[in-house]
């Protein structure tokens, strides 16, 4: 059975996607992947998305997407997409060995946060700890807070946050920055960031059910000297990788794995397969950005459909 369109990926870009297309009558099938909802569904308060004034929670809202696209007639399989072939116009995809097949495919596979890869983060991811600073700065309005990275990311997460934090504390594992001059010109102005040079982080502790992160525990790298500092927040500024070596040599990406589209579109370089959320998106990454061109693909998809005569 070839679908008319095929959906990698949730998330709010798949999720709307989803909900646009079913609409559309165009029966659409969409895959979970391994983290089902995306990365809302590691961040636990969500106050910035339009219609939730008192707020909710990443994963509840995920169920509510998950829950719209499905009352509109969406079937969602809960598998992971590990291989795809858009060389002819059926496009065909694999989830091990099971093969599936559309007329065209939205990929909506996100960005996944860089991370230091300690068992104390995942614990207290959303506890004290983010990855985020537009998602989540607003929680930390008068608190101390720290940054982890060197390049252009930890400087813009580190410059937003002292809109909110208190004091804000770089902590950079070599001596000098990898960013750019100009970012790193507006750190060095701004009197409420300050930097540990050659600080790695290598714990943090905290409860998640009592008051989350409270301390992080770093080491000197050149004297090897481990110290314990109060925390009361811990941003992750090392990068995002884009899920997307699957559409290596199927499609075209940036130098950095992102993928790219046509100007005022979704359409990636082949046509019939469209890219929607932080797939493709390395400079907004919000839940209702990644909505906006969820719908976007959806639409795209549905003329192309009706261009092929579907």
């Amino acid at each position: 059975m070839v679908r008319n369109v095929i959906i990698i990926g949730t998330g709010p870009a798949g999720f709307t996607a989803a909900l646009y297309a079913s609409r559309a009558n165009l029966n659409p099938l969409i895959f979970e992947g391994s983290q089902p909802g995306g990365q809302l569904t590691i961040t636990t308060d969500v106050e910035n998305y339009p219609g939730f004034p008192d707020g909710i929670m990443g994963p509840e809202l995920m169920d509510k997407f998950r829950s719209q696209a499905k009352k509109f007639g969406a079937e969602v399989l809960n598998l992971h997409i590990d291989k795809v072939d858009f060389s002819s116009p059926i496009f065909k995809i694999w989830a091990g060995e099971k093969e599936f097949s559309a007329h065209s495919i939205i990929i909506s596979t996100g960005a996944t946060a860089k991370l230091l890869g300690l068992d104390s983060e995942k614990k207290l991811m959303g506890y004290g700890v983010s990855a985020c600073a537009t998602c989540d700065g607003f929680f930390f309005k008068d608190k101390n807070v720290f940054v982890v990275g060197g390049g252009d990311s930890a400087m813009e997460e580190a410059t937003f946050l002292t809109k909110f934090a208190s004091k804000v504390t770089i902590l950079h594992r070599r001596d000098t920055f990898r960013a750019s001059k100009i970012m790193q010109d507006k750190v060095f102005k701004n009197n409420k960031i300050d930097v540990m040079w050659n600080t790695n982080v290598i714990d943090m502790i905290g409860d998640p059910d009592k008051n989350g992160l409270e301390a992080v525990e770093v080491e000197n790298t050149i004297s090897n000297v481990k110290t314990k500092i109060d925390c009361e927040g811990l941003f992750l500024g090392i990068g995002h990788k884009p899920n997307s070596d699957i559409f290596e040599n199927q499609i075209d990406l940036n130098k950095t794995g992102y993928i790219i589209t046509k100007n005022g579109s979704t359409q990636t370089s082949v046509s019939g397969v469209f890219a929607a959320g932080d797939i493709m998106d390395p400079v907004y990454r919000q839940a209702v950005t990644a909505a906006g061109t969820g719908c976007m693909a959806a639409l795209d998809a549905e003329k192309y459909l009706e261009h092929l005569h579907v």
